[in-house]
């Protein structure tokens, strides 16, 4: 399947909370969207609180559309509490590599 719009997105959870917002993230429906082909959760080797979500999608219209959902929508007002700030997002367009877990 190819790849044509992706982004990385880094969050830091309220102190203390690294683990329950990395399980939070690796629950989402994006792990069952067949258009979103690259869904990785990463944490911070020197903070266990900032987390790193890097995710592919089919095209950039596939993402936006399910984003605009009314499920998508209520995962990111629960997902408010555990954050603190604003996520850092950085998007891309793929150009090769793996991702195997």
């Amino acid at each position: 399947m190819i790849i044509s719009y992706g982004f990385h997105a880094t969050m830091t959870a309220q102190p203390g909370k690294g683990d329950e917002l990395a399980d939070f993230l690796l629950a989402s429906p994006s792990l069952t969207n067949e258009d979103c082909v690259v869904f990785l959760i990463g944490r911070s080797a020197a903070d266990s609180d900032v987390v790193h979500v890097t995710e592919g999608w089919t095209t950039e219209e596939a993402h936006h559309r399910f984003f605009a959902t009314a499920e998508a929508q209520a995962l990111l007002a629960q997902l408010q509490p555990l954050i603190v700030g604003e996520p850092a997002y950085l998007d891309e367009v793929p150009v090769g590599g793996k991702a195997a877990i």
